[in-house]
């Protein structure tokens, strides 16, 4: 096949045994634990809704390593998101619920960085907020760790520090929909491949962070994720 322009790079996120995890599709949860949903106006278990980042979003962060993203342009309020990210490494449609962990191959730690003022705007106008979710770096993600290696993850504290105070901080079990549900329920609008990623929701506490932040994300399991909020280089 012949391209009129050079492909680009697949995105990737590294395995924790040296490998690497190709990125499909990055699907994300919205409101799953009941604490952050009280925080942003909402109670009681409302149906699952998804939104989507674009597969090069994703930051790659190796484990032991510290990652870097840049404050992004047209927001003052940046957000930190704490989730476990699942990976799927089988596809399918209509899954059932019982069958759905058969479709993990690994799990890692992920932010959902969000531009809040700029999601704030478009739900005011009822348009879609893309622009405050789907931006570049905005799915910071650590090493992927295969399921056959951890188990599957059903329950395990989740926590969020920034500059070593605590802002986050949750368990697993606490999710309103399971990993297995969402998968079930996203297999029902979309066929699910090989390489999707899904980041799971995020318990209360999120809050602002600005350039000189250090964040530390940790899941029981899957030791720590490190990133520096740094100034855009102009």
């Amino acid at each position: 096949m012949t391209y009129v322009i050079q492909p680009p790079a697949v995105a990737a996120v590294p395995v924790s045994d040296g490998r690497s995890f190709p990125v499909h599709r990055i699907y994300c949860v919205g409101r799953n634990y009941a604490e952050h949903a009280v925080e942003m106006g909402h109670t009681g278990r409302e149906p699952p809704f998804f939104f989507m980042k674009p597969a090069d979003a994703v930051l790659p962060v190796a484990d032991g390593q510290i990652g870097r993203m840049a404050y992004p342009p047209m927001t003052s309020n940046l957000h930190h998101e704490i989730e476990l990210v699942v990976a799927l490494g089988a596809g399918g449609r209509d899954v059932p619920v019982e069958r759905a962990a058969e479709l993990i191959w690994g799990y890692a730690i992920g932010l959902d960085m969000t531009r809040r003022d700029l999601q704030n705007d478009m739900k005011k106008q009822g348009r879609p907020w893309s622009i405050g979710k789907g931006f570049d770096d905005s799915a910071p993600i650590g090493s992927i760790h295969p399921k056959a290696a951890t188990g599957e993850l059903l329950k395990g504290a989740i926590t969020l520090d920034v500059n070593g105070q605590r802002r986050q901080a949750g368990d697993l079990s606490d999710l309103i929909w399971s990993v297995s549900e969402t998968i079930a329920t996203l297999s029902r609008a979309w066929t699910l491949a090989p390489g999707d990623l899904i980041y799971t929701g995020t318990p209360a506490g999120v809050g602002a962070v600005v350039a000189g932040d250090r964040l530390v994300g940790a899941i029981e399991g899957l030791g720590q994720l490190q990133l520096d909020i740094v100034l855009a280089e102009i």
